[in-house]
């Protein structure tokens, strides 16, 4: 008992210790302007049109750090803040999103077989619990080989978050050769701008590490399940 309570001291800290780390981040570096003086919506534009993106819409849309590139409308979202406002946080952010716009372009492998698990992973994900827990409760009969299917339905959301992890660091690294080429930020900056981005990709970092703690748990439930039979 004391081991799960440890386990899950750990899957529920890691989550907001990135959390943490990403809003702290982005509060001190979104009251610090650009030596551009560029808001965010003119630094993805001017880096969507740089890289003969002029096809792709930029537009605000509502909330806090609710900034993302839609493939199917070829439309970069950013949050009100980051759209108007001329900070560093905001301009790493626009350009981070323009980093997907870049890779979808180019037809960037990761982001394309992302694309296509997205689909499947929603499913799967919704479904899984739902075999996992029948199969745990009636693990003495059949049904208990109901568990797999969910660990396999799993898996499918796991892959999804590992295969995130590269599309977000290759958007960050895209954003910031393009942010330093362009002079959208100094050297100086350069830094600063590299702190947000790293503390966002930590999200994403402790979504994969949790996803695979999980399933690694339930795969030792369902091996101790099957030894006890």
């Amino acid at each position: 008992m004391g081991g799960y309570l440890i386990y899950l001291g750990i899957i529920i800290l890691i989550p907001i210790w990135a959390q943490f780390k990403v809003k702290s981040a982005y509060a001190k570096y979104s009251k610090i302007p650009t030596s551009a003086g560029m808001s965010g919506a003119a630094v993805a534009r001017r880096i969507l049109d740089e890289n003969g993106l002029s096809n792709v819409a930029v537009v605000e849309t509502r909330g806090v750090l609710s900034d993302h590139y839609n493939p199917m409308t070829k439309t970069v979202h950013l949050s009100s803040t980051n759209y108007h406002e001329h900070s560093i946080a905001g301009a790493a952010v626009a350009a981070h999103e323009v980093g997907h716009a870049i890779q979808d372009q180019q037809g960037y492998a990761a982001l394309r077989f992302r694309h296509a698990l997205v689909p499947v992973a929603n499913i799967s994900s919704n479904m899984a619990w739902v075999f996992i827990l029948i199969g745990m409760f009636f693990s003495t009969t059949r049904l208990g080989t109901l568990m797999l299917v969910g660990i396999v339905l799993m898996a499918v959301g796991v892959l999804f978050q590992i295969v995130t992890l590269p599309v977000e660091f290759n958007a960050s690294s895209r954003a910031m050769d393009q942010v330093v080429t362009l002079g959208i930020i100094s050297n100086e900056e350069e830094r600063d701008a590299k702190k947000v981005l790293n503390a966002a990709a930590m999200t994403y970092v402790a979504a994969a590490a949790v996803a695979v703690l999980e399933l690694l748990r339930l795969v030792l439930i369902y091996t101790g399940m099957n030894r006890d039979d």
